[in-house]
Order: C-alpha cells, then sequence, then structure tokens
C-alpha cells in the first residue's frame, strides 16, 4: 500500500521546474489587461462618476453597473453584494468602474484618472456600532435583525438552573479577535474571454470552480452550457479563494465581453490585501459554572463576529465557530448565542478555520483563567471534563467513535517536557528580565460541511480508465498546494492496486469534471476522497463483472481489460454520488444534531519567551500532537500542521490589520507583519490513528485543525508567565506594555 507512505507529490515535478503555468504566465493574442476603480469612501451614494479630460477614454474599454446583460449580484448565499455598485457605496473598496487596455502603465494613469462622487453617509465601523444599530447598514426594515446577517442559538440542558446552583464558582469574561489576513504566495487573478457562440470562459486563481460558475451564470444570463471554469495552477488559497475570485472572474469576463477580447485582471499585494476577505474579527463573552471539584457544568457563550458589508459566507463562518465555541468538553448545560453583523468594511469571508479559531480561543482562554482562579490545575481541569464515547457535544450529538483526547494531551506534555519546564519557568522568573512560560489548548474540529450541508452540496465524483490502463480521477476539487492531487491518486492507486504512476488528476475545468463541492472545510481528504474510493471501486467491478478482470491482477491484465471494454462500448467512467450516513441526523431549525460526520481531535502546547525590557514576544517552541484518523501521506500532513500552526503563531502576536474608517491602512507586507523562517519556532508534529468509517482508509479532514489551537495555548503562556490576562489576539509588545502597566 502507498496510502500511509512519502510518495512523491504528483505535481511536484512541475513546480520546481518551472513548468507549472500560473494565471498570470497564461498570455493570449490581442490581450487586454485589467483594472477596478473603486471607492473611497466607507458609505454613502454615488452622485456622479467623471473622467479626465486628459486620458484619451477612446482607447480604452470601460464597464459601469449599466454594462452589466443579466443580474448585478454575486449569486452566493444571499444575493446581496454588486459585482459594480451602482447607487450605493458600503464600503470603501466597492468596486464602481472597470477599465481595460493593451498596456498596463497607461491603464495605471488611466485608474487615477477616474473620480467617484459620492454623498458620504454616516459608516458603521465596529461591532458594538452594529449591534447598537447607530445606523442601519444592511436588513433595513427587517427589524430585530437589522445589520444582522445570522443568527444561531444552541441549547443543551438548563443552563439558568446550572448557574444557580449552590456548588458552583461562576466566572465571566470577554474575549476578542481581530482580523487576519490569508497572505498567499500568489495574489488574485483572472483570464476571461467572451463569444456569442461559447459565451463565457474565465482561467483562474481559485478553491471552489463551480462557485465561480454558478456567479457567472445570472451575471451574464446565460446557461450552464455557456460558462465554463478553469482553475489554473494555485498558489496558495486558505479560504481567500473561496468566493472572492467569482467577483473577479465577472469583472474580467464584463470586460472580455464589452472589448471582444481576452482581459487578463491580477491583483498587486496592496490591492489583494485592501481589497479581499479576511478572516472575520469577533468578539466572545463567555460565562462559567465550575464546581469546587472542577466540574464544568454549566456554559453561557456570546459569539459575535464582523461579517463587514455584504453576507459572503459569514452564516456558515458564524455556524462553524458556533459549534466549536464549546469545544471538547462534555457540559451538560450549554447555551451558545451566536451573531454575524454587518459593518461599512469590506465583507470579510472564508479562512482556514472558518470561525472555530475565533471561539476556541475565548473558551481555552477562560478555562485556564478559571483554573487559575480556582487554584486548579489546568490539565486537570480539562481531562476532567473531556467528552467521551457516548457523552454528547453542545449540539447533542453522541460521540460513536472512541476517543481519548487525555492520551493526545500526554502525549504533548510529555513531548514539550511541560511539568519540569513549567516548574522551572516559576522558578527563575522572578530574578529574569526574560520571562519564560508554557500554555497549552485543547480542542476538536469537525471534517466536512456543517449539518446538512454535505446532503445539500451532493457532491459528484468521477474515475475514467483509458485504453493504456491509466486512471484519471473526475473531481472539481483544487490542488492549491495541500496536496489534494497526490492524497487522490494514492487512494485510487491502492483501491485499484495498481501504480501510482498509472494515477492521473484531471485538470479542475467545469466542462470536464463533475461538482465534488468546494475545496474548504476539512473536506478534500476524507469526503470527496471517500466518493474517489467509492468511484475507484464501482469502476473496477464494471470490469469484473464483464468477465475481464480481477481484483490484483496487475497493470498489464487492467490495461488489457480497460482496452477491450473501451473498444466495446467507447469509454469506461464510474460516478460516485455523495450519500450521508444513516446515523447522520441533523435538524437546521433547532440546530441540534450531528455537526460533523466525525472530529479530529488535538492538545497543543507552545512555550514563549518575554523581554521585559522590549516587550518582545517569541514562541520558542511548539508541540502539535493529534488524532485524525488514518494518515494518507506524512509529509503533506505534517507540512499541513507545521503551516497551520504558523499562521496560527501570526494570529496571536504578530499579524495586526490596522482599519481606517473601514480601510485596511497596512495593506502591504513592509507593515502587515506575518512571522517569517527566523520568528517560526521547532514544531514538533505528533499523530495519532484512530481510523474513521467516514474516511478513505479510515482519513479524517485536517487541513483546519492546526489554525484552531495556537493562538490560545500561546495566549496560556504567556499568561503563566507574566501572571496576567491578555484576552485579546493579535497580542502585540505594545497591548502587553498597557496591560503590565494597568
Amino acid at each position: 500500500m502507498i496510502v500511509g507512505t512519502k510518495i512523491p507529490r504528483k505535481e511536484g515535478l512541475q513546480k520546481v521546474t518551472g513548468a507549472a503555468r500560473y494565471v498570470d504566465d497564461i498570455v493570449f493574442p490581442d490581450m487586454l489587461h485589467g483594472v477596478t476603480v473603486r471607492s473611497t469612501a466607507p458609505r454613502g451614494k454615488i452622485k456622479a462618476i467623471h473622467f479626465a479630460p486628459s486620458i484619451r477614454w477612446n482607447e480604452f474599454t470601460v464597464i459601469t453597473a449599466k454594462d452589466i446583460p443579466g443580474k448585478n449580484y454575486v449569486a452566493l448565499i444571499t444575493y446581496d453584494q454588486p459585482f459594480l455598485a451602482d447607487t450605493v457605496i458600503n464600503h470603501p473598496e466597492e468596486p464602481v468602474v472597470l477599465l481595460a487596455h493593451h498596456d498596463k502603465h497607461v491603464l495605471e494613469e488611466a485608474r487615477r484618472a477616474v473620480t467617484i462622487e459620492v454623498e458620504a453617509l454616516p459608516p458603521v465601523l465596529t461591532i458594538e456600532e452594529s449591534l447598537a444599530k447607530t445606523q442601519i447598514v444592511w436588513g433595513q426594515d427587517n427589524s430585530p435583525h437589522e445589520n444582522i446577517f445570522k443568527e444561531y442559538t444552541v441549547v443543551k440542558g438548563d443552563v439558568a438552573a446550572a448557574f444557580a446552583r449552590q456548588d458552583v464558582s461562576l466566572f465571566e469574561a470577554e474575549y476578542a479577535t481581530g482580523a487576519q489576513e490569508q497572505l498567499y504566495i500568489e495574489n488574485n487573478g483572472m483570464i476571461a474571454t467572451y463569444s456569442a457562440q461559447d459565451g463565457v470562459t474565465v482561467w483562474g486563481s481559485m478553491q471552489c470552480p463551480y462557485y465561480v460558475h454558478k456567479g457567472l451564470l445570472p451575471l451574464f444570463a446565460l446557461g450552464d452550457d455557456k460558462v465554463r471554469v478553469i482553475q489554473t495552477e494555485t498558489g496558495g488559497g486558505f479560504g481567500g479563494k473561496e468566493e472572492y475570485p467569482t467577483l473577479l472572474a465577472g469583472h474580467a469576463a464584463l470586460l472580455a465581453m464589452k472589448a471582444g477580447k481576452p482581459v487578463k485582471m491580477i491583483y498587486d499585494r496592496q490591492e489583494d490585501m485592501a481589497a479581499t476577505t479576511k478572516r472575520h474579527p469577533s468578539k466572545t463573552r463567555v460565562k462559567s459554572a465550575v464546581t469546587k471539584d472542577g466540574d464544568l457544568v454549566g456554559l453561557d457563550i456570546d459569539f459575535v463576529i464582523d461579517g463587514g458589508a455584504y453576507n459572503t459566507l459569514s452564516p456558515v463562518v458564524l455556524s462553524r465557530g458556533t459549534i466549536h465555541s464549546a469545544g471538547p468538553y462534555h457540559t451538560p448545560n450549554v447555551r451558545v448565542h451566536s451573531r454575524a453583523v454587518a459593518t461599512n468594511s469590506p465583507p470579510h469571508g472564508a479562512f482556514r478555520g472558518f470561525g472555530a479559531p475565533q471561539s476556541i480561543f475565548a473558551l481555552e482562554r477562560h478555562l485556564d483563567e478559571v483554573a487559575r482562579k480556582m487554584a486548579l490545575d489546568p490539565v486537570a481541569l480539562r481531562k476532567r471534563n473531556f467528552i467521551r464515547q457516548g457523552e454528547t457535544t453542545a449540539t447533542s450529538q453522541t460521540i460513536r467513535e472512541p476517543v481519548d483526547l487525555a492520551a493526545v494531551l500526554d502525549k504533548a506534555l510529555a513531548a514539550a517536557d511541560y511539568d519540569a519546564k513549567k516548574k522551572r519557568f516559576l522558578a527563575m522568573n522572578p530574578s529574569s528580565v526574560v520571562k519564560r512560560g508554557i500554555g497549552f489548548a485543547t480542542f476538536m474540529h469537525g471534517a466536512g460541511f456543517t449539518g446538512s450541508g454535505e446532503k445539500t452540496l451532493a457532491s459528484v465524483v468521477g474515475v475514467e480508465a483509458l485504453a493504456n490502463g491509466h486512471v484519471r480521477v473526475l473531481a472539481a476539487s483544487t490542488e492549491i498546494g495541500q496536496g489534494t492531487n497526490t492524497v487522490f491518486a494514492q487512494i485510487v492507486s491502492d483501491t485499484l492496486a495498481l501504480p501510482y504512476d498509472m494515477i492521473d488528476v484531471a485538470q479542475p475545468d467545469t466542462r470536464d469534471v463533475p461538482n465534488s463541492g468546494p475545496t474548504v472545510a476539512s473536506r478534500t481528504c476524507m469526503v470527496v476522497g471517500k466518493l474517489v474510493q467509492s468511484a475507484a471501486i464501482g469502476l473496477e467491478q464494471t470490469l469484473v463483472n464483464a468477465g475481464d478482470y480481477k481484483h490484483g491482477a496487475g497493470a498489464d491484465a487492467f490495461a488489457a481489460a480497460c482496452a477491450k471494454y473501451i473498444a466495446k462500448h467507447g469509454s469506461l467512467k464510474c460516478y460516485s454520488q455523495y450519500q450521508q450516513p444513516a446515523n447522520v441526523e441533523w435538524d437546521d431549525k433547532k440546530y441540534q444534531g450531528d455537526a460533523y460526520a466525525t472530529y479530529a481531535w488535538a492538545a497543543y502546547v507552545a512555550e514563549v519567551s518575554v523581554d521585559m525590557a522590549t516587550y518582545e514576544i517569541r514562541c520558542d517552541d511548539f508541540v502539535a500532537a493529534q488524532e485524525i484518523g488514518r494518515v494518507v501521506h506524512p509529509v503533506l500532513a505534517e507540512g499541513q500542521i507545521e503551516g497551520g500552526v504558523a499562521q496560527g503563531i501570526g494570529y496571536a502576536i504578530y499579524e495586526k490589520v490596522v482599519w481606517k474608517e473601514g480601510r485596511m491602512a497596512n495593506g502591504q507586507m513592509t507593515n502587515y507583519i506575518m512571522p517569517t523562517s527566523a520568528d517560526a519556532p521547532p514544531i514538533r508534529v505528533l499523530f495519532d490513528e484512530q481510523p474513521s468509517p467516514h474516511g478513505p482508509f479510515g482519513a479524517k479532514g485536517i487541513g483546519e485543525l492546526p489554525m484552531d489551537g495556537p493562538a490560545p495555548a500561546i495566549l496560556n503562556a504567556i499568561a503563566m508567565a507574566l501572571d496576567v490576562s491578555p484576552r485579546a489576539i493579535p497580542f502585540l509588545p505594545e497591548d502587553l506594555m498597557a496591560l503590565v502597566k494597568k
């Protein structure tokens, strides 16, 4: 078997030799370049658009909302976001005018020569202002839901009764997280062509080709067969290329339609950082009821995220954050009230972790504070309350699979030498300028879409055998650096007992591959990979039923059987569609039931040093232990964890989005500070394997999990080192200085 081995990745050779073609490597004859002219006001009414007479506008292709042939909205969850603003401005990066020209330098001059005259209106810039309804910026005449994109309530047991008990202590505090930029290596980019005969074709850097396909259909009022979306090589996404590429694809295609020529639009780094989606800022108030022995008998959580100007994916982000907010604990009484609110910043959207990093940060910091105030061991407090097989989550989901998070935590603590270091640090810190601390976080992360999401998606995957015996995987799931192509090939290779080199993965192209759903939500390996495995089994069974093959007969016999079948029938393909397992049940109205088919479980330990002369905070060592089912590819899995931990370190103590009137004021890599390799500590990755029946060969999802744990582990370590209670991230030197002086 090659599942579980360090096989070379499928696209590795093309990438290291430079043969891989990214969207900006692609050139069409007579191709134009396109740019976007944006608003600068956070909120207002468009009074006029002025084009300076110094520019020869007859040489340019110019698009405004009036040129849109179909519907002026981005089709996603709700249809509130326009492709181009027509009368109203709702954030300071709102696209208003599109320009195209052969010369990129002339194009930039023209962009600066367009002025959008706006009658300013008072903006809403914070969560507090939105909830206070100082101005209604979304959902007018929809009281009490004005300024609220989505709201959830999760109830388990009787929280009021738990808090009224005489044998409990009550604790309450508020925690905050800031926005975070995905900062993928390759900026957003698209190329579009248009013809009356073929319709719209776009090539681009993206995670979800069928999201783009869905978004372009109403924009151009075209049928399914007249919109084609092709994913090019993609240099990272982290959620930032989930929904946003639809907007950019629409812009490029509108210009191509009017110009009658191919149009390429590539954002530079500053525009990409300022205009595209980010992680949702959040505020979480946690109230807990705890007995003197450390039993967590009640949790009351109020969780709010800032959605920005439009709904985009905020309901889905809110959902995952809501469900994960009570953590991996068996708490008999839980109430979670959550809201996604509207403000006048650019829309926030998908980012690795999808709301869970925000709410998990709050709970894991809170539990450390509870342990400290009650003089309890934070390790013992967690272990006493860990959920076990047969017990229920906050959504009343019964955990059916074996889980031993205490063992995972023990493995992480032992690898970090937690007990000895904590004792040593506490002894040395009073006399040292450089204070040291060690902290941990324990958490879980659901794999796949929430609740009925996978059932609604009804994803389809195909496999195709060629006459030479090679097998192609047909799926819209994209390779964005995480290893999709390699993992799919491993699964098919072992399922069919064929050499890895005989398995290929088709380029995601909506003309050629079925809709296997978006490349998000820790679902690609587990959910889509299981469909790949099923389709491969079906393909082999077709040959077996034809009497030409038996499993394990070898590559030559397989190729001969394929050639014979294709000669007779023309092609050999098999498809598999997602069917929700019988024991997975979810009630969307009550928001209760099986939120996910399965979970991954983790314990992360961070060691920090804090220089009290400079207030510099460094993460010096990190241990990441997790149970993720079967590890399909050890190197890729370890890389996923290391990358997620590095992003989590940035989220915790480096990366701060500075807002000014709704606009990102530090949209350059010189002043948006992210950790470099010099700032990253040694990251030791440990795996437990508890195979799950829901994934191929027992695999679970992994991609989002490592984003959840670093921030609370690091801040718990800082709290231990300094005997303070930091409750907001990013926690920068100036924040530490203010907290210590206070």
